[in-house]
């Protein structure tokens, strides 16, 4: 713990600095592999959508001695498909969810549940669930995320300026993209739960770009008066002087969500909690990373490219190159001259 918070020390006050900045094609190749597999994870296997969703038929076994072993079972004898949810409820019920791609009709699926299960028929209640709930869910999630991005680029444009507004979205669309991405090479199914999950995780996301920037915005004021930094090398500073609370930050908010994924839902088979577990954890993970390796990386390039930076940036080089030549100088005159060489005496014969 000790070591942690002289890293922390060290880093806050320039003493220690990792180049984030200066490594920024590392992490800009990083960053595309993992959006690659992404992207190839939704080409290849899709979302796997969840009754909400794609529509389907629920059956409700009322019954204590049937488990939620048995009913899996039963189900996949019937349906030979693997995509059927099954779960046990709190009043020690069985809750099986059969999507709209299995063409069966409802009572034969009674009817064959009842035969496998041994309960009578009348202990299955059935309830037919058509896809327009959750269609509706998605186009009104649709909506506000593109009023949120809206809102966001506008106060970010406001409070900081239009290149911190593009650099906070461009992490943000990063984030979304490999949340949605890993759900589909997960597995997962997509439910109404998941969309509050990949909503929420875009508060996270521009808490931590937003800090960082902000201790950017006071770090470079004032920067072109003077020749010995660049923007880049502020910008790096100032991000290694929030790294220890961002990570912090990021380590506490996914204690509480790695217990809902982890232990509710791996260990006790809550399966509900997954829903919007997932998206928590994998949006924090990533929301943090992009805030530090893509969002302000990303910013300093787009900063490099104005007039007066690109002429700071020359004015240091020129700065730094004369005071490597005073110094050379400086080293040469020290020295003194040369000794003159000592002839040996001829000695007289």
């Amino acid at each position: 713990m000790m070591n942690i918070r002289n890293l922390g020390h060290r880093l806050h006050t320039g003493q220690t600095s990792i180049n984030f900045i200066g490594r920024r094609k590392l992490l800009y190749a990083l960053s595309g592999l993992l959006l690659l597999a992404s992207v190839v994870g939704l080409g290849v296997r899709g979302l796997s959508f969840g009754i909400e969703f794609s529509g389907g038929s629920v059956y409700t076994v009322a019954a204590p001695q049937v488990s939620a072993d048995q009913a899996r079972h039963a189900i996949d004898e019937i349906t030979h498909d693997s995509t059927a949810v099954v779960q046990s409820t709190d009043n020690g019920q069985v809750r099986i969810q059969v999507s709209s791609h299995e063409k069966s009709d409802p009572q034969q699926m009674v009817g064959e549940l009842s035969q496998r299960l041994g309960v009578p028929a009348e202990d299955i209640n059935t309830q037919i669930v058509g896809p327009s709930w959750g269609k509706e869910i998605s186009e009104k999630a649709a909506y506000g995320l593109a009023i949120f991005m809206a809102l966001v680029t506008v106060y970010l444009a406001i409070a900081f300026e239009w290149r911190m507004a593009m650099a906070a979205l461009v992490a943000l669309v990063h984030d979304l993209v490999i949340t949605v991405g890993i759900y589909a090479l997960v597995g997962f199914e997509v439910t109404p739960g998941t969309v509050i999950g990949f909503l929420t995780i875009l508060g996270y996301s521009l808490y931590d770009t937003v800090v960082v920037f902000d201790g950017v915005k006071e770090s470079t004021r004032g920067l072109a008066k003077q020749n010995r930094r660049t923007y880049s090398e502020v910008a790096n500073h100032a991000l290694n002087r929030t790294l220890v609370r961002s990570v912090n930050t990021t380590v506490l908010a996914l204690l509480p969500v790695a217990a809902l994924l982890f232990i509710g839902g791996g260990m006790l088979g809550a399966g509900t909690l997954n829903d919007i577990a997932l998206a928590l954890f994998i949006g924090l993970a990533v929301g943090a990373y992009s805030s530090i390796c893509l969002a302000t990386p990303f910013l300093a390039q787009l900063k490099e490219r104005q007039p007066q930076f690109r002429a700071l940036a020359a004015k240091v080089a020129r700065a730094r190159s004369d005071a490597a030549a005073a110094a050379d100088n400086d080293g040469a005159d020290s020295a003194g001259p040369a000794p003159a060489p000592v002839l040996a005496e001829r000695r007289s014969t």
